[in-house]
């Protein structure tokens, strides 16, 4: 039988990207946040989960994709890392999905940008293409050039 793995998706400007479904704490809807003076371009602010100060990153931002419209709030994807949750903001949640590991495929070297160095590897599905995404990539600001403000 083919080795499997499960993902947890969502969607972000039309993309269609995943997270291995084990890094994923939990989907909570929009919460208000504090902006971070001096915090990484790509910090939105922080949130209060049950009491626990937690860090939001803008994976628009984080992928050099389009700003999301002021009309529409994101979602919270509260990850897993070696320094603590940590919120993915994006604009849909999707399913958990369970993918055969032989169907991935590496990106094409020809792919320039942020979001290449972000994406660990690409599963075709029916329908369209699923995204992995590097979560250490995704959460290490120093391991992938980013504009400090």
């Amino acid at each position: 039988m083919a080795n499997t793995r499960q993902f947890s998706t969502f969607i972000v400007d039309g993309y269609f990207f995943d997270i291995e479904v084990t890094q994923v704490q939990e989907v909570i809807s929009y919460q208000e946040m504090t902006s971070v003076p001096l915090a990484d371009s790509v910090v939105r602010g922080l949130i209060n989960l049950r009491g626990q100060i937690v860090m939001a990153i803008d994976m628009r931002h984080r992928l050099e994709l389009s700003a999301r419209s002021d009309a529409s709030q994101p979602m919270n994807v509260i990850v897993n890392s070696e320094d603590g949750p940590i919120s993915l903001l994006v604009d849909e949640i999707g399913d958990v999905l369970e993918v055969e590991e032989s169907t991935m495929e590496q990106l094409p070297e020809n792919l320039k940008g942020r979001a290449s160095s972000l994406i660990s590897g690409i599963y075709k599905l029916k329908e369209k293409l699923l995204l992995s995404l590097d979560l250490e990539k995704i959460v290490n600001f120093s391991a992938v050039g980013t504009e400090a403000n």
